[in-house]
């Protein structure tokens, strides 16, 4: 289905994984987790574990790496029935400043992009995670200036996305959502009658998965690099 642009106003960018790298760091940290607590369990079970953990803290926490470190050490206390040393929980704590003192490195074509469609239609980044965190990496990314508004939600639902329409007076029809979650950045949007692209990370995170039977019959297009936006927008 050939799928028209031409009404869109304002255009949303998703952060993680869409302009810079996120979740390679994710995938980085589980593996030294699982190292550290292969004593008390397989790398599996320890993987399996950790993200239960996520899961059921997710409404306390939140997303971000705080929220990972915290299910981190809750993890580890528990797979190790209590008995896990300081240093390994020191270990623990030292992995997610680790994570927070990350450079931030652009995903290819991203200020190319920005600068081009910022001159065109009013952008704007809409992610969700950490604030202080998110606020570190945008600084760290040299993009601010292309951005119209900055917005850091709580989640990535239908009812967040109606929020920040109304917060932003367009119309679902004349807003475009641009990232790599089909979850959090594409189906939501797509309920709403808004449009949206999905422009696909290599790595995606257990939560951000859905099935085939939850795509089904949506209207999105899907592009192999932000740089295809161009030209589908020209």
């Amino acid at each position: 289905m050939e799928m028209s642009y031409q009404n869109i106003k304002v255009i949303g960018f998703d952060a993680d994984d869409t302009l810079w790298v996120n979740e390679t760091y994710f995938r980085e940290a589980e593996n030294e987790f699982c190292k550290l607590l292969s004593d008390y369990e397989t790398p599996n079970k320890i993987d399996q574990e950790l993200f239960k953990m996520e899961m059921a803290n997710l409404g306390l926490y939140g997303y971000g790496i705080k929220a990972f470190v915290l299910s981190m050490v809750e993890s580890a206390l528990e797979l190790s029935n209590y008995n896990v040393s300081h240093k390994t929980l020191e270990r623990i704590l030292n992995i997610g400043k680790d994570m927070l003192n990350k450079p931030v490195e652009l995903l290819d074509g991203v200020e190319e992009v920005l600068k081009v469609l910022s001159t065109k239609y009013k952008v704007i980044l809409a992610t969700k995670g950490d604030l202080l965190d998110q606020e570190r990496k945008l600084e760290k990314s040299g993009l601010t200036e292309y951005f119209h508004h900055i917005e850091v939600l709580s989640d990535k639902k239908e009812a967040n996305y109606s929020k920040l329409l109304k917060f932003l007076d367009v119309e679902p029809s004349e807003f475009l959502m641009i990232g790599n979650s089909l979850k959090s950045d594409v189906l939501p949007l797509v309920n709403l009658k808004a449009n949206a692209v999905h422009v696909p990370f290599h790595t995606t995170w257990a939560h951000e998965e859905v099935t085939e039977k939850e795509t089904n019959g949506k209207d999105y297009k899907t592009i192999g690099s932000l740089r295809e936006l161009l030209k589908l927008l020209d």
